[in-house]
């Protein structure tokens, strides 16, 4: 597999916490043919030293600060092709792993996989092979078709009463955060039930608590 690589497969890290770099990267330069040619710890700098660097495969994590992994993702697709990328996290939410495969990466892997497991994905993306497994996909499915539905039904006030209404909030509060009348909000709650397919405030904001992180302001 590794003739087609003249030079060692190239891999950008793409973390902000240095203690797990630094085992990543000891785990892939136990290898021959793998090496780590850059580390950022943010979405500016990974922009910068994939620009710089050029590696075969980007390891990325997803949550970090001021980063939109999803947006780092399409414009790395757009402008950077030849690099793939393997996300490597420990948040296991069906939000992430749609969105990431929604924005072309080519496997989601969890942060605990072993070093065996690890070099043999790296090894596997940078020859052009998709990683996600057919649950992935049926994961990835089922929250577009469930979930994201729902959510895009919601009016921008909807939305705005869901988030307040995941926090517990009362329609009292509600009415005053948002400058409406109480009936008002008792209208907007009543629509919010209809488009979630719940049956009462505990039900919605129990989904909204589950759910409502997952979309952007």
């Amino acid at each position: 597999m590794t003739a087609q690589f003249e030079k060692k497969i190239s891999v950008l890290l793409v973390d902000d916490h240095p203690p797990i770099r630094a085992g990543i990267r000891a785990m892939i330069e136990r290898t021959s043919d793998t090496c780590v040619v850059g580390e950022a710890e943010n979405g500016d700098e990974a922009r910068r030293l994939l620009e710089e660097l050029r590696p075969n495969v980007i390891l990325l994590d997803l949550v970090m600060p001021g980063f939109s992994p999803s947006a780092f993702e399409k414009w790395a697709r757009e402008n950077h092709p030849e690099t793939i990328t393997l996300v490597l996290t420990s948040h296991d939410r069906d939000a992430y792993l749609a969105s990431m495969i929604e924005a072309g990466a080519a496997g989601y892997l969890d942060k605990s996989i072993h070093a065996e497991g690890l070099v043999d994905a790296i090894r596997r993306a940078a020859f052009g092979q998709i990683l996600f497994d057919d649950h992935q996909k049926l994961r990835a499915q089922r929250w577009h078709e469930d979930i994201q539905k729902k959510w895009n039904s919601l009016s921008k006030r909807e939305r705005e009463i869901l988030r307040l209404l995941a926090m517990c909030a009362t329609n009292k509060f509600i009415s005053r955060e948002l400058q409406i009348a109480p009936k008002t909000v008792e209208k907007h709650l009543e629509r919010i039930y209809q488009k979630l397919g719940v049956t009462s405030r505990s039900e919605a904001a129990l989904w909204g608590n589950e759910h409502v992180r997952d979309f952007p302001y």
